[in-house]
């Protein structure tokens, strides 16, 4: 059963006047007391102390629902409720999208203020105004991210053998899952909520396995085939009709950094993996580099350089080459 924190904010007592519930068993007062000690040097540190009364973060849990309510309002007769019926699609989708857009733009406000927390002015009109414009310009995209959806249930069902149906692949694919939520994620990263972007994404990678950054920018047709494992980084440019396999990494190989030793934030380091590529289980790709269009990364390759159009790489291959050079090739 879950408290009622309302009621129990209502009644809060200051830490040094905390009060177990009667005949708790634990040392309740004390725990609480240390609890909340430690939060205050956290947030004093952070330079981050919250306004009595408000949520300061977008809240993982509501945009678990939203999202649901995404998912269900894009595919409404495949990942909608159970008894709906054609009659009444397009009612369901609108009605879901209202309260999910509405929904939606509670979580992009509390991202924005969050943004703007260290400002001394008051934003809260232009926070306003800046949400309702995030969230309808959103809004305005589903249609598009629906076709590119259909683009990967196809590009699915064409390169899957085993796969009997579009609606197989629908219900059944965690990469399509993962997609989905990709393809949400990136409008909203594109838009200028981060957080809640990343937040999206790592629903499909909590639900799936299948890491993908919501930075990352995946053409059409785009087909991840058992999928746990995989990762995708946040500059990684994927271009169309392209196949992943599991264990698949589109990783960075190293991080530059500044005097200080700080890590620069959202440079160009992942790969760009241009039209009809196919890279199988296994494979790590690290760096800026270019897979040319219409090649084959074997599985278990391990690659840091880029390779032109229309290429075959294998273990073998790489081994050869290494050995001929007389040093790493890769």
């Amino acid at each position: 059963m879950k408290p009622d924190l309302e009621a129990l904010a209502t009644q809060a007592l200051l830490p040094h006047q905390a009060a177990a519930p009667v005949g708790s068993l634990w040392p309740l007062n004390q725990i609480v007391n240390e609890l909340h000690a430690i939060r205050a040097d956290w947030r004093t540190a952070q330079q981050r102390l919250p306004e009595p009364g408000s949520r300061e973060l977008p809240s993982r849990d509501v945009l678990t629902e939203i999202t649901h309510a995404l998912r269900g309002a894009l595919f409404p007769l495949r990942l909608g409720p159970p008894d709906l019926r054609p009659a009444s699609e397009d009612f369901y989708v609108g009605h879901t999208l209202d309260t999910a857009l509405n929904a939606l733009l509670a979580q992009v406000k509390l991202e924005l203020h969050f943004a703007q927390r260290n400002k001394a002015e008051d934003l809260s009109e232009a926070i306003e105004h800046k949400a309702r414009g995030i969230v309808r310009e959103f809004a305005i995209r589903l249609p598009r991210i629906r076709r590119l959806l259909d683009s990967d249930v196809e590009a699915a069902y064409l390169g899957d053998p085993a796969a009997r149906s579009v609606d197989e692949i629908l219900l059944c694919y965690p990469g399509i899952i993962a997609i989905i939520h990709h393809r949400l994620a990136h409008e909203l990263y594109q838009l200028g909520v981060p957080l809640l972007a990343r937040i999206v994404a790592e629903l499909a990678h909590a639900e799936t396995g299948i890491d993908i950054h919501p930075g990352a920018r995946i053409g059409s047709g785009f087909f991840i085939d058992h999928g746990t494992g995989v990762v995708i980084g946040e500059t990684a440019i994927i271009g169309e009709r392209v196949r992943l396999y599991q264990a698949v990494t589109l990783g960075a190989k190293r991080f530059d950094t500044d005097e200080s030793g700080a890590l620069h934030k959202g440079q160009p380091r992942h790969p760009i993996v241009e039209d009809n590529v196919v890279i199988y289980a296994g494979a790590t790709i690290l760096g800026r580099i270019t897979i040319g269009a219409g090649s084959a990364i074997g599985g278990n390759v391990w690659l840091t350089r880029s390779v032109p159009a229309g290429s075959v790489v294998t273990q073998a291959s790489i081994r050869q080459e290494t050995h001929e050079a007389g040093g790493v090739a890769v």
